[in-house]
């Protein structure tokens, strides 16, 4: 099937999570995504079980869909084999601090000069004209930074990190959407543009969506912070023999939840009358739910919830989830078999179009493995393309092995 991206190239400099991420999404899309690479590789080769030397785990989850092509940048061969890169593509995009790049001589400035209608996208850390700029940003940094980690200090009693690179990969789905509205601007005007993703703008936006709250007004009209996420009691309810996962949330939701339960006299009670006063009372409401929901099963109340059209459900193990009868049905997990890696699952791209997942075009890549055939598209004879492999410009596999 066609793609939306089809016929669209892209330069990848990004390493680590939230570019590989963002430039996954454009692969999946149907973009021809180029992922330069420096001799010793993106650090996430090695992060993880293994059964290459450079094709761990988590490189293999954030890299489908791309190509592989090493270029030592500080090898002036190299420098020409990125440029020309440049010349083909519609999208630059790099994670690369913005002084490096200068140095480099791969500034916005150079790009956009040599090649205007070219999409040139910055991940950084931080917006350009303020104090932080071009310090470096990790996923744990931004997360303290944006009020994530005070967030959770609020719910848990203890500043804690996310048990998830959220920094990264909420940052990547920026990147990605950003990207494709740029190109789609670009099919009107025909001209490019600079994007800035800055990783704790973007967060800081994504924790106060919710968490800004009263301090929406000014002066404030209540705390900062939206209580019902932020109540202790808000977790997985006990049951007689499990814990399930269940939001009782519009008014109506919350009458039937009562009566069924033979509760009339909360089901009265002003505390549960309105969302209002349960938001004013959200801990009390949990914890009142709470001590009901411990008196039966899980299965019971699974039954109960689903009768009476109130969102619930088990809690489902990591190492479960390939087992779950939805995911199954819709054929979310892929089983391949990777020429050097052998046979490995991963999920599938999780949007569709016309009712169709998907294609998968390339494996993740080896270090370099298509070196030498990008290097050809773009006009490198043989003989150049043999000059860098000796001097160390370029690499192949067969150069590690």
């Amino acid at each position: 099937m066609s793609k939306p991206l089809d016929g669209v190239r892209v330069v990848d400099l990004t390493s680590v999570v939230l570019g590989p991420y963002a430039t996954q999404i454009l692969g999946d899309l149907g973009a021809d995504v180029i992922k330069v690479e420096a001799p010793a590789g993106d650090t996430t080769r090695y992060t993880g079980p293994a059964r290459s030397s450079d094709m761990a785990a988590l490189f293999l989850g954030i890299n489908r869909n791309k190509r592989s092509v090493v270029l030592d940048l500080k090898q002036a061969a190299a420098c020409e084999a990125l440029w020309a890169l440049i010349d083909s593509a519609d999208v630059f995009v790099h994670s690369i601090r913005p002084q490096a790049l200068d140095r480099l001589g791969f500034s916005e400035t150079a790009v956009r000069k040599r090649n205007p209608k070219i999409i040139f996208a910055a991940l950084v850390g931080y917006r350009e004209e303020g104090p932080y700029s071009g310090q470096p940003a990790y996923d744990d940094v931004i997360v303290g930074r944006s009020g994530l980690a005070d967030v959770m200090h609020r719910a848990t009693g203890e500043p804690r990190y996310m048990p998830t690179i959220i920094g990264d990969k909420t940052c990547g789905l920026t990147a990605a959407y950003a990207i494709n509205a740029a190109l789609f601007a670009r099919e009107r005007s025909g001209e490019g543009q600079y994007l800035e993703v800055p990783m704790l703008e973007t967060m800081t936006s994504f924790t106060l969506l919710e968490h800004l709250y009263g301090h929406t007004f000014e002066p404030p009209e209540g705390d900062i912070g939206y209580a019902r996420v932020l109540a202790k009691s808000r977790r997985p309810y006990a049951t007689a023999d499990g814990h399930i996962c269940v939001l009782i949330y519009t008014d109506p939701q919350w009458q039937r939840f009562l009566g069924e339960t033979g509760r009339h006299d909360l089901s009265e009670d002003a505390r549960f009358q309105t969302l209002a006063s349960r938001a004013e009372h959200i801990d009390f409401v949990y914890q009142t739910a709470a001590e009901i929901v411990a008196t039966e099963s899980s299965a019971h109340w699974l039954e109960m919830f689903e009768r009476l059209e109130i969102p619930a459900a088990p809690i489902a193990k990591l190492e479960s989830l390939r087992d779950d009868p939805h995911l199954q049905a819709v054929g979310m997990f892929r089983e391949i078999s990777h020429p050097s890696e052998g046979d490995l699952v991963m999920p599938d791209a999780p949007v569709r179009f016309n009712h169709e997942s998907m294609d998968l075009q390339r494996l993740q890549p080896r270090l370099g493995e298509h070196s030498e055939a990008v290097l050809a598209e773009i006009g490198f004879s043989a003989e150049q393309i043999d000059t860098m492999l000796e001097s160390g410009a370029t690499l192949t596999p067969a150069d590690r092995s």
